[in-house]
């Protein structure tokens, strides 16, 4: 819950906001004709910025599943992040790698942005408890994978 220091923002019947961005950096090194880049991507938690609106939580267990929603945001920011780094890292560049890379970062965020709404739209912002349930199992199965791809 340290995680949401922001001011809630009274717009309707929101209850909580996560706010997370992707910081990119990187290097560039020309060397046999194309460029080799090195990159740092990080996914940012802005903690300043997140935040729950506690007058409008009735009971423990809204703030459950209200956090386990939240969490699914945090996730698919997660999944942009390992999207991005693996895209990026995959590709050759050229004299044009700055834009090669603005738009491999603009297509993956675009991607996600949809996916963040399609999540708020089919859980109903975590008030349809079958469709959380079902993108709480859609996140394990994708987390397991990374898990399973790291070892």
């Amino acid at each position: 819950m340290d995680d949401f220091l922001g001011a809630p923002h009274p717009n309707g019947n929101t209850v909580a906001y996560t706010n997370c961005s992707i910081d990119l950096h990187y290097n560039a090194d020309y060397s046999q004709g194309y460029y080799n880049l090195k990159f740092d991507v990080k996914l940012v938690m802005n903690r300043d910025r997140s935040w729950i609106d506690y007058s409008k939580i009735t009971s423990p267990e809204m703030l459950d599943a209200i956090l386990r929603h939240e969490q699914g945001h945090y996730t698919l920011a997660y999944f942009e992040q390992q999207e991005l780094l693996r895209d990026l890292e995959h590709a050759r560049y050229d004299d044009n790698y700055k834009s090669e890379v603005s738009s491999i970062f603009d297509r993956v965020h675009a991607k996600y942005a949809q996916l963040n709404l399609d999540y708020d739209d089919d859980t109903t912002h975590s008030l349809n408890r079958k469709q959380q349930t079902s993108w709480d199992k859609y996140f394990r199965r994708r987390l397991n994978g990374y898990y399973l791809s790291a070892k």
